[in-house]
C-alpha cells in the first residue's frame, strides 16, 4: 500500500504531465465529425481518469448542439472556433449544467463565434490559458498546503488507522474546497442569468 507521502508525489506528478492544448496544435481547416472526435481523444488522453474513457463522442457534439451550447456545423463541418468551444464545453461539463454552460458560453458565442469582432474565439482562448502556468504553481502549493494540514491531524489515532484517517481528511478538504469553488461559480451563474434572461438574452440591439 502507498504512503500518504508516495500518494501526494504521485498527484503532483500527474499535474507536471497536464496542460491545456495549445492554439497552434488546432487545425485551421474544418472537421468533419469523426476528425474533431479523433483530434479531442488524442490531445485530452491525458486528462482521461480511464484509458477506455472517450474525451468526446458524436453523442456527445449532438447533445451540445441541441443544448444550444455548440453552433451547427457549416456543410457537416467544424471550424477551429468549433473546436474551441468544445474544450470549454470539455472543462465545465464536469462541475456545471448545460444550463449553466449555456448561459456562461451564450455572450462568447453571440459575440466573437464567426463575428467580425476585432476580439476573436482564439485571442479569447488564448487569453483565458494564459493563466495557466501561474494558476498551477498555486494550485500545487496550495495542494501541498492542505496535505501538510493533514497530516497533522489524528495525533491520537490508533497507528494501524492513523495514516487512512489523515488521508481522508486530506481528501475531504479538496473535497471541500472544490464544493465552495462550485457554489461561487453557480452564484455568479445566476447573477448573469438574473441580468440576461434566456427569452431575452438572444435578442439584438436595434
Amino acid at each position: 500500500m502507498k504512503s500518504n507521502d508516495e500518494r501526494l508525489t504521485e498527484i503532483l506528478n500527474r499535474l507536471d504531465t497536464m496542460s491545456y492544448i495549445k492554439l497552434e496544435k488546432i487545425p485551421e481547416i474544418d472537421l468533419y465529425m469523426d476528425q474533431v472526435t479523433s483530434f479531442m481523444e488524442e490531445h485530452l488522453k491525458k486528462a482521461k481518469r480511464n484509458p477506455e474513457d472517450k474525451a468526446l463522442t458524436k453523442t456527445m457534439i449532438n447533445n451540445y448542439a441541441k443544448n444550444n451550447l455548440l453552433p451547427p456545423p457549416i456543410r457537416k463541418k467544424y471550424s477551429k472556433e468549433h473546436i474551441l468551444l468544445l474544450l470549454f464545453i470539455y472543462y465545465y461539463k464536469n462541475l456545471l449544467s448545460f444550463n449553466d454552460i449555456e448561459q456562461l458560453l451564450r455572450p462568447i458565442t453571440e459575440k466573437h463565434f464567426n463575428s467580425s469582432s476585432h476580439l476573436t474565439l482564439s485571442a479569447i482562448y488564448q487569453e483565458v490559458f494564459s493563466l495557466e502556468s501561474c494558476q498551477m504553481d498555486r494550485l500545487k502549493a496550495d495542494v501541498m498546503a492542505k496535505f501538510e494540514a493533514s497530516q497533522n491531524t489524528f495525533q491520537n489515532a490508533p497507528d494501524e488507522d492513523r495514516e487512512y484517517l489523515q488521508l481522508f481528511a486530506f481528501i475531504s478538504e479538496l473535497s471541500f474546497d472544490v464544493y465552495l469553488k462550485k457554489q461561487m461559480i453557480e452564484i455568479m451563474i445566476d447573477q448573469l442569468r438574473a441580468e440576461h434572461p434566456p427569452e431575452t438574452a438572444g435578442k439584438k440591439k436595434r
